[in-house]
C-alpha cells in the first residue's frame, strides 16, 4: 500500500507573507521558500511527527479564528526559549509532560500559535 512519507510543506495565509517568512527565519531558523536554484529549502531532521485533528471547539490553538497550530521539534528547548525571550518574544506557556517532553507556546506576529517541543 502506498502512503505519505512526511510533510512536504506548511502553507498558510498571512497579511504580510514576506515579513512572516523573515520572522520565522530569524527566530526559528526556517528558510523561506526558495526563489532560485541557489536558495536552500528548509530541511528538517528526521524524527517523530504527530498528526492530530482536534475538536472544532478547542481553545488549544489560541483564538477561535486560528484553525491550526504548528508544532516544531527542537533539540534544546531552554536555549531556544532564552533566545526568543532575548528577542522580545513572549513565551505564553511552558509545560513538561512525563514521557513526552517539554513544550513552550508563543504567537507569531500575526497571532498564529506556535508550539515548540523537545521530545523526552
Amino acid at each position: 500500500m502506498t502512503h505519505v512519507t512526511g510533510i512536504g510543506g506548511v502553507f498558510f495565509r498571512a497579511k504580510d507573507p514576506a515579513a512572516m517568512a523573515a520572522w520565522y527565519q530569524r527566530h526559528l531558523g526556517i528558510n523561506p521558500t526558495p526563489t532560485s536554484p541557489e536558495d536552500q529549502v528548509w530541511m528538517q531532521a528526521a524524527g517523530p511527527t504527530v498528526f492530530s485533528p482536534f475538536a472544532e471547539d478547542t481553545d488549544y490553538f489560541g483564538p477561535e479564528t486560528n484553525q491550526f497550530m504548528i508544532n516544531f521539534r527542537v533539540n534544546d528547548l531552554n536555549a531556544l526559549v532564552a533566545k526568543l525571550e532575548a528577542d522580545g518574544i513572549d513565551i505564553i506557556h511552558r509545560e513538561i509532560m512525563d514521557g513526552v517532553g517539554s513544550f513552550a507556546h508563543l504567537f507569531d506576529p500575526e497571532g498564529h500559535k506556535v508550539e515548540i517541543w523537545e521530545p523526552a
